[in-house]
């Protein structure tokens, strides 16, 4: 079904949805069906106009608004038409330019000889 050539991170995907109808179901079995209004990098969601479904089916909520904490996402279902509108993503360059560990000069041991200590630097990380 994922016939793109390209890469997809999930959260360009959510972040193209935004303003789509969802269905949204939990671990614990509950389902919420509504309108994403926005979502944040740890995939915690905010729906619109939400009809929340009890675990086994039989008793219904009609909500102006709720939020979901992404822990506690099950999945999501979004229409298709929008998972075509979302950008392509370089995942060669993922990870890249981000800070990384290392690169620092130690702390030396003050006799001008090279340092001993880990360095706790802010040079840049190589990939």
């Amino acid at each position: 079904r994922w016939s793109r050539g390209g890469a997809m991170l999930p959260l360009s995907l959510l972040r193209t949805a935004t303003g789509n109808p969802m269905l949204v179901e939990l671990k614990n079995g509950e389902t919420f069906n509504g309108t994403l209004d926005s979502c944040d990098n740890w995939m915690n969601i905010k729906l619109k106009e939400v009809i929340c479904t009890s675990r086994d089916g039989d008793r219904f909520w009609r909500l102006p608004e709720v939020v979901i904490r992404g822990n506690n996402i099950k999945y999501l279902r979004i229409p298709e038409e929008v998972i075509d509108m979302v950008p392509e993503e370089d995942l060669s360059m993922a990870g890249k330019g981000k800070g990384g560990k290392g690169g620092g000069k130690g702390k030396g041991d003050g006799k001008g000889g090279k340092g001993k200590g880990k360095g706790k630097g802010k040079g840049k990380g190589k990939g």
